[in-house]
């Protein structure tokens, strides 16, 4: 025997969703009222749900919403709701699957790459961004434990578990931060832009890469040692893996000593070290 309150509830969901699949008898029966008739009093739930659902992801995606102005990105958003609803219980996995939203309902989806509209291209790496930084606020960190130092051999170099390396088309990250600091912000030209993102002591930043820094970060990412993300990127920059490895380390301004300082990187624990 099903039960009534869960299938009141799934049609409550579905009505608050699709409101023009809401079956009129149903609306009546429910929404019982001296003076609003069923379907008046199903809209304030409706237009409260909507209302909620939107302002959430302004927070989410506010770079974005900037971007497109506030009348477009609701209108994305609605589309949104209706065609991927909410399936958590909790609002912090609303926007999940928003930037991928964006990629399939694009309308020139499939163009050539060529023919492609570059502002959606922005659009959807701008959403991606905005995505990751979210998703760093309560992801897994490092705080309260100890980061790796100067001493700690490269052998033992692990990346923190709140980090992140990124690749978009577009100077995203300069365009968002531009954006929460109320500065101007025009869409920005293509190209290549490398981000890593970190956080420490509760605060998420953004770092800038050159795009041997990204690979360098992105094998690492990936499960690789020090020694086999070095080795990886002499291959993929056609550099000899000498002058990779002097770069890596040599100086007090390397980017070893600047991600140590920067918090990226910590030690295996100490019941699995002897494995590195």
């Amino acid at each position: 025997m099903s039960d009534p309150l869960e299938a009141t509830q799934r049609w409550m969901h579905q009505a608050l969703v699709f409101p023009q699949r809401a079956d009129s008898g149903a609306i009546a029966g429910t929404f019982a009222s001296g003076r609003l008739s069923g379907r008046d009093g199903l809209a304030i739930y409706q237009r409260s749900y909507v209302q909620r659902i939107t302002r959430c992801m302004r927070e989410q995606f506010p770079a974005l919403c900037h971007a497109l102005g506030e009348e477009l990105f609701d209108d994305f958003v609605a589309d949104y709701v209706r065609d991927k609803p909410p399936e958590s219980h909790t609002l912090y996995d609303l926007g999940r699957r928003f930037p991928g939203f964006l990629e399939d309902s694009r309308p020139d989806r499939d163009a050539p790459l060529e023919a492609r509209e570059r502002w959606i291209d922005f659009m959807v790496d701008l959403a991606r961004f905005e995505r990751l930084v979210f998703t760093m606020f309560d992801a897994p960190g490092n705080e309260g434990r100890p980061f790796a130092v100067s001493a700690t051999p490269d052998d033992l170099l692990r990346l923190q578990p709140c980090f992140a390396v990124a690749r978009y088309r577009f100077d995203v990250a300069g365009y968002y931060h531009a954006v929460r600091q109320k500065q101007p912000a025009a869409l920005p030209p293509a190209h290549l832009s490398f981000v890593a993102l970190v956080r420490t002591d509760y605060l998420t930043r953004t770092v800038p890469l050159g795009e041997a820094h990204y690979l360098f970060l992105d094998a690492m990412a990936g499960g690789m040692g020090v020694a086999d993300a070095l080795e990886a990127v002499a291959r993929q920059m056609s550099i000899e893996v000498e002058e990779v490895r002097r770069a890596w380390s040599t100086a007090a301004d390397s980017p070893r000593a600047l991600w140590l300082r920067m918090g990226f990187f910590v030690t295996p624990p100490p019941s699995t070290a002897h494995l590195a």
